[in-house]
């Protein structure tokens, strides 16, 4: 996406929405968290937002925003850039891809960011990024917008402003981020604070569209959507456990990483006891039939492929899986990271004001 917007215009995809064709000032507003078949349901409360044209693509597995945002801004894939999930497995330790810690250790010495995810963004052009100020200068920030200039903001209304100047500026492409739909939905889920959220949120898009200069493009789109789990936590059985050396990735794309000699039969114990609510995989089974996406040269490097581990549990019900070690400050009631339509499906709209 982001090279075909930096593209001239007349040569972007047919697939673009119509007013992106021939767009030559865009802003691209990213909504963290905003699913297209949420979007769907709560159409009443944002009438700027479905006013846009365009309608759903497809992001990313898993869908996962440290996944996601790395291959929106590079154009790539998890196979590809290497950020395979929220939590990757690093050899030496099971990293936070967002906070590139492990425990309470920065691993930004050992693990360097531009090495892990070695794919410039924005096809290497200086892009300025409206995101929030506190992201500036962060090692996720490094990995997958480096080289961009930060307008940071502190309020959301300053996204507004800053869009605007920026535009006015002589800018031809500014990149925004937006992430209010994503914390609420996590932390308080479906129900009033999030319809408030959204009608929040599509108050800004009809700032963004007062205040831009007449010409200019705002198009949208998200990382995933969501899908309310509440208390539907899967806690390992111990026959799994006693297969189980330890675990990665996130609760709606939980890899387990076998004991030594143990691979075969925790894919077979994980299918008797869970194949009913989620899709088993091996890492072969990921890696062959490409769940991450194709890589250059149709292959997913060793060093990446260190990252997955032995089994992949995919949950197609509303069910999130227990790690004791991937924990917040509060119980997600809202998750993501899996295959399902409410997290795959995202929008793609944009207007020309």
């Amino acid at each position: 996406m982001p090279g075909c917007l930096l593209s001239s215009p007349g040569q972007r995809p047919a697939w673009f929405p119509q007013p992106l064709q021939a767009a030559d000032r865009i802003v691209l507003l990213v909504i963290d968290g905003l699913g297209y078949e949420q979007l769907q349901r709560h159409a009443h409360l944002a009438p700027h937002v479905t006013a846009m044209v365009g309608g759903a693509i497809t992001t990313i597995a898993p869908s996962t925003t440290a996944s996601a945002l790395t291959s929106l801004v590079t154009g790539s894939t998890p196979a590809e850039h290497g950020i395979v999930g929220y939590r990757m497995d690093m050899g030496d330790s099971i990293m936070n891809s967002l906070r590139w810690w492990s425990d309470t250790r920065d691993l930004r010495q050992i693990h360097p960011p531009a090495t892990v995810q070695p794919i410039p963004p924005f096809a290497g052009m200086s892009i300025p990024v409206v995101s929030r100020a506190e992201l500036e200068g962060t090692a996720f920030t490094e990995a997958h917008l480096r080289g961009s200039r930060p307008c940071g903001w502190r309020a959301a209304s300053s996204i507004v402003a800053q869009c605007a100047q920026l535009i006015k500026a002589g800018e031809k492409f500014v990149y925004a981020y937006y992430d209010g739909i994503d914390k609420i939905a996590h932390e308080r889920g479906f129900g009033p604070y999030y319809d408030a959220e959204i009608t929040a949120t599509d108050w800004l898009v009809g700032a963004l569209l007062e205040a831009l200069a007449s010409g200019t493009t705002l198009a949208i789109t998200a990382d995933h959507g969501q899908v309310q789990v509440g208390n539907n936590v899967v806690h390992l059985s111990d026959d799994i456990k006693d297969l189980l050396h330890h675990q990665s990735g996130e609760g709606r794309f939980r890899w387990l990483h076998a004991k030594r000699g143990h691979q075969d039969d925790l894919v077979k114990a994980a299918t008797d006891a869970y194949g009913d609510i989620a899709w088993i995989a091996s890492r072969e089974q990921i890696v062959e039939e490409a769940w991450l996406g194709p890589a250059r040269g149709g292959q997913m490097s060793e060093q990446v492929k260190r990252r997955l581990g032995d089994v992949a549990l995919v949950p197609f019900t509303d069910t999130t899986f227990d790690d004791p070690l991937d924990s917040g400050p509060f119980s997600l009631v809202c998750r993501h990271g899996s295959l399902t339509s409410d997290e795959m499906f995202i929008p793609f709209l944009a207007q020309t004001v």
